[in-house]
């Protein structure tokens, strides 16, 4: 019998179970359906091999693709759930996304909670968040700061959820990296009691493929859609080893410089930060605890960057990643206390009026924002 008649989906990433063409979306081979069938665990073979050693097979899903998936939700009743990446939020939000939910409620949920410093106030960070979506269309009933990760806050967020969606389906959205599908792994063990991850989960872009619904006791669902793919963010310039090395997995360690006008901060090799004019003055770093900055003269900055890039300053290895952009600049003028934020790798807060510039890799966003600490 073809299987795709059968209408068998991957349980880890949504996409339709194919036997016959190792390049499509979805493929398992024969032998690997049967066992899947037997237990119950249907896996396609990029996810079985993301999740047991850590490969990532590239498929073809285009962006137009994803929207398309999320396109469909204005014209129905549901609950939308929108997952923020905390240390990332300008580049978690989606574009447009008012016009896809229509006139459906929206709940902002922040991950990664985990890996903020504790001086920072949750309050103040649910009242900026709403803010940035305020900013971006979106009119949000409410908002939540969990941990994906360590499950902080998740039967709290149960319990918003279920307050709110008055007996509609739920749709879980997000861009890429913003940890929306683990996430998904902890409502569901939660409320399950399934200690064991359902939906596929990693640090690589683009790895939930289609909707996965999940059946809720009163015959709705919740449902886990694909990450729409954000290419401004540092994953998609990075290689799957540096990205381990700038991506947070701990409580933020922040580091003061105290800086005069004609200096510049590396941020290993990725990105670089310039104090052009102003007083002496502190910046405060907020980025992975084991990315390495360096300090040295603006003057020699450029010549420096050169000599050392892939060596002294890394990541990113050259070795791993031999395609890096290069550095373009972005400059501002800083008037008041602001962050200026390297997508997807953190940010500098900027204490006291000066001209700066932000040096990010060709096609990733630098942008300054209001201070939140």
């Amino acid at each position: 019998m073809n299987v795709t008649e059968e209408e068998l989906y991957c349980i880890g990433c949504g996409a339709k179970i194919q036997t016959e063409d190792k390049t499509l979306r979805g493929y398992t081979p024969a032998s690997a359906l049967a066992k899947g069938l037997e237990s119950g665990q249907v896996l396609c073979q990029r996810c079985f091999r993301l999740r047991h050693y850590n490969q990532l097979e590239k498929v073809s899903a285009t962006d137009d693709e994803f929207l398309a998936m999320l396109d469909s939700i204005g014209e129905e009743k549901a609950l939308v759930v929108k997952v923020v990446d905390i240390f990332d939020v300008y580049g978690s939000m989606i574009p447009g996304l008012h016009r896809f939910v229509g006139n459906n409620p929206v709940l902002m949920v922040g991950n990664k909670v985990d890996v903020l410093p504790r001086s920072i106030k949750p309050s103040r960070i649910k009242h900026w968040m709403m803010k940035q979506a305020r900013v971006a269309g979106l009119r949000p009933i409410d908002a939540m700061l969990v941990s994906g990760k360590k499950a902080t806050n998740i039967d709290d967020l149960l319990e918003m959820i279920e307050k709110y969606r008055e007996g509609r389906d739920v749709y879980v959205v997000g861009v890429t990296n913003v940890g929306k599908s683990t996430i998904m792994n902890q409502i569901i063990k939660a409320a399950t009691g399934n200690k064991e991850d359902i939906i596929t989960t990693s640090r690589f872009p683009g790895t939930t493929l289609d909707q996965i619904r999940i059946p809720l006791d009163d015959g709705t669902f919740l449902i886990d859609t694909p990450g729409i793919i954000h290419h401004h963010q540092i994953a998609h310039v990075l290689s799957e080893k540096d990205l381990n090395l700038v991506s947070p997995q701990k409580e933020l360690k922040p580091v003061t410089y105290q800086l005069n006008p004609g200096q510049t901060l590396f941020l290993g090799g990725i990105a670089r930060f310039d104090y052009i004019s102003g007083e002496r003055a502190s910046f405060t770093c907020y980025f992975n605890n084991d990315l390495k900055i360096h300090r040295t003269k603006l003057e020699n900055a450029s010549a420096f960057y050169e000599k050392h890039k892939g060596g002294l300053l890394q990541p990113p290895n050259e070795k791993d990643s031999p395609s890096f952009p290069d550095l373009v600049k972005r400059e501002y003028m800083v008037k008041e206390p602001s962050d200026i934020v390297f997508s997807g790798l953190g940010w500098i807060a900027v204490h006291k009026p000066g001209k700066i510039a932000a040096w990010v890799p060709e096609g990733v966003d630098a942008v300054i924002r209001e201070s939140i600490i």
